[in-house]
């Protein structure tokens, strides 16, 4: 179980891409998008501190994200900024740059990806830490 936090999280889907859609362009929302459909552009969250956008098992999205919170069931290619959390289900097929403050992966899920952890603070961004020789 993952810890509540103080921040009100986005728990409604305010816009829907249904699995007959296919959208050729960037999307800007606010609030939570769900997309069962087709997507080959960018898809940008208007206010990135209350957003959630959700990727069903029949969705593929091309093109980069950037998002609150991210659960994905379907295909994602691009690269994805994430401010808080990245949800990815089993039947997740991933590939780019994910970048996120904490990130759950199912056991099943696909990914090919360079994964970058976010710190909580600026000092802690883009600090490398040096692994030991065995």
């Amino acid at each position: 179980m993952r810890k509540k936090s103080n921040q009100k999280l986005c728990s409604a889907i305010d816009t829907l891409y249904g699995a007959q859609t296919t959208v050729k362009g960037n999307t800007t929302f606010h609030g939570g998008l769900r997309v069962d459909g087709e997507v080959k552009g960018n898809i940008t969250a208007g206010s990135e501190d209350n957003s959630t956008l959700v990727l069903g098992e029949h969705a593929e999205v091309v093109g980069n994200v950037k998002v609150a919170r991210l659960t994905v069931a379907g295909k994602l290619r691009g690269n994805v900024y994430c401010s808080q959390c990245i949800e990815l289900l089993s039947t997740a097929n991933v590939s780019g740059e994910l970048h996120y403050k904490q990130i759950d992966i199912a056991q099943g899920a696909s990914v090919t990806a360079i994964l970058v952890h976010e710190g909580d603070t600026q000092a802690d961004q883009g600090a490398v830490t040096k692994l030991k020789t065995l």
